[in-house]
């Protein structure tokens, strides 16, 4: 299994101006935008980090997935969520040929924690013999920062926050996420019970 980012959240989605709120840097300086670069990095890290400890994309991006075989015969569990579309399914076979499934084949599933591609009808189609299947979807909660829940937006701010602060080589902490990190993204984390698929 293989998930690619196809599209990247634009530099006008991330909250810059309200990182430097929260850090309470100046403004009204010559050099105002100076760190904004660098901000703008602490963001899409800190994005990148909750995102991988919850499962969730936080900005809507598309995303493709490519399987060697499908989970069962009759869904195929999606590894993020939320998931706003599935805009194609396509088998490719050994020689590269690819055949797009006809959308009438196969329907999304939403769910917070375990969205799933399910057929229509028994099947998924059959992915060829040293072949591979692709479905590329659209998730996140929305395309603006505003979309995000409350409670990840605060601990992405701390995190990037986190990261600003201890930016100085050497100036590196204990390792893994800050408790209030924690404690604000626990409620999103997928619990797996009794080792039972994702």
């Amino acid at each position: 299994m293989m998930l690619t980012e196809m599209t990247t959240v634009t530099g006008s989605a991330l909250p810059v101006q309200g990182l430097k709120d929260h850090l309470r840097l100046g403004s009204g300086f010559t050099e105002d935008g100076l760190q904004d670069g660098l901000i703008e990095t602490y963001l899409r890290a800190a994005i990148a980090a909750v995102e991988g400890r919850i499962g969730k994309v936080l900005i809507a991006r598309r995303f493709k997935l490519e399987l060697e075989d499908w989970r069962s015969l009759g869904e195929q569990p999606l590894p993020v969520a939320p998931i706003t579309a599935v805009v194609s399914v396509t088998v490719v076979d050994a020689a590269d040929v690819a055949t797009v499934v006809e959308p009438a084949r196969y329907r999304l599933v939403a769910d917070m924690h375990r969205p799933k591609l399910a057929a229509v009808g028994v099947l998924l189609p059959v992915v060829p013999m040293d072949g591979r299947a692709e479905v590329v979807f659209d998730a996140g909660f929305g395309a603006t920062w505003a979309e995000v829940p409350v409670d990840l937006a605060q601990a992405v701010m701390l995190l990037a926050a986190e990261y600003y602060e201890a930016r100085q080589p050497g100036d590196g902490g204990q390792g893994g996420l800050p408790f209030a990190v924690q404690a604000l993204i626990e409620r999103w984390r997928t619990v797996r019970i009794l080792g039972g698929k994702p």
